[in-house]
């Protein structure tokens, strides 16, 4: 009765194991800003050099964010990537994933007056 059911979840494993994940590039010190296309690939445009870690890197996709809506763009969820993790900027705060289609983890949260800041990292009130 057991064996057949371990049979079953080692399958499963398996399986999860072939599915194709889509990662970015693993530069060293390189942010990407990462744009969706039509035909569902990704293109990487390289947007700055010699950043020492991610926080850096989401810093400056947040100023390219801020810098296009000051002049009248609409976009507001941005995708990056640094060193093999791609950045996702959204209205909550600044998420992070080793793949496009694995799971997604805070990295920094907006405070009150939307600045970014580590979780935890800001006082309660």
């Amino acid at each position: 009765m057991l064996r057949p059911l371990l049979i079953v979840g080692a399958c499963a494993i398996a399986l999860t194991a072939c599915v194709q994940r889509t990662r970015p590039p693993g530069d060293i010190g390189v942010c990407y800003q990462v744009q969706p296309q039509k035909d569902g690939s990704l293109k990487y445009n390289k947007l700055a050099s010699a950043q020492p870690d991610l926080e850096h890197c989401a810093g400056a996709l947040e100023a390219m964010r801020i810098k296009f809506i000051n002049l009248g763009g609409n976009q507001l969820e941005i995708m990056g990537a640094y060193q093999g993790n791609f950045i996702f900027l959204r209205r909550e705060g600044i998420f992070t994933a080793s793949s496009l289609e694995g799971n997604q983890y805070l990295a920094l949260v907006r405070t009150g007056d939307g600045r970014l800041a580590i979780p935890g990292a800001m006082p309660q009130q």
